[in-house]
């Protein structure tokens, strides 16, 4: 009995427990394990926008510089500054004033005439066709021109009128018959195609 007492204090058999001593082990196994990943989630953002700023930004801002300059300063040679810079040949960056790329624009002019009445062609003084129309035109001269000839103009006019029936008139198309003959006769009076356009602002038989 004593042997057995003397040679250990515990019951044989007893053992320490093992739970603690392994169980430090493996968490700091585990959190080891996962540092990598969260060192990398921490550092990307970071490591995004160092590489952003620092190394894509200046390669942009250079390709739409251009070799040579930098952003604000184009680059001059000779000593001279950007301010000095002689411009390429055919620089248009400044229209001219007045002008645009295809050149002057014209303004439209107006002429009116009103009321011209004659008798329909055929019917013994029974009906007549009564026409106001507008002349346009984009000549600097157009007015002046127009007004020194108006007489003649309104006698081409009533010539023209005069000439078309009842028939003629009732044509589907009839307005713009009449319409195309006064402008090739008035611009073969007057010269050249200074009369662009006619509107009927009037048009009746009766």
């Amino acid at each position: 009995m004593s042997d057995k007492k003397a040679e250990g204090g515990k019951p044989e058999g007893e053992a320490k427990p093992a739970g603690k001593e392994e169980a430090a082990p493996r968490a700091s196994g585990g959190f080891k394990a996962w540092l990598p990943l969260l060192v990398t989630i921490v550092l990307m953002p970071a490591l995004a926008f160092t590489t952003t700023k620092f190394l894509v930004l200046p390669m942009v801002v250079q390709a739409r510089v251009g070799p040579g300059e930098t952003a604000g300063h184009p680059a001059s040679g000779g000593g001279e500054s950007g301010h000095d810079a002689i411009k390429e040949p055919g620089d248009h960056s400044k229209p001219k004033e007045g002008k645009d790329s295809k050149g002057p624009v014209k303004k439209k002019q107006t002429f009116p005439i009103t009321k011209v009445i004659v008798n329909v062609a055929g019917t013994m003084g029974a009906r007549y066709l009564m026409v106001s129309f507008t002349l346009v035109g984009t000549s600097n001269e157009f007015k002046t021109v127009v007004e020194e000839n108006k007489d003649q103009l309104l006698d081409l006019a009533n010539t023209a009128m005069a000439s078309k029936t009842i028939t003629d008139l009732e044509k589907p198309g009839a307005r713009n018959q009449l319409r195309a003959e006064l402008m090739s006769i008035f611009n073969n009076a007057l010269g050249g195609g200074i009369i662009q356009e006619i509107y009927f602002t009037e048009f009746a038989v009766q």
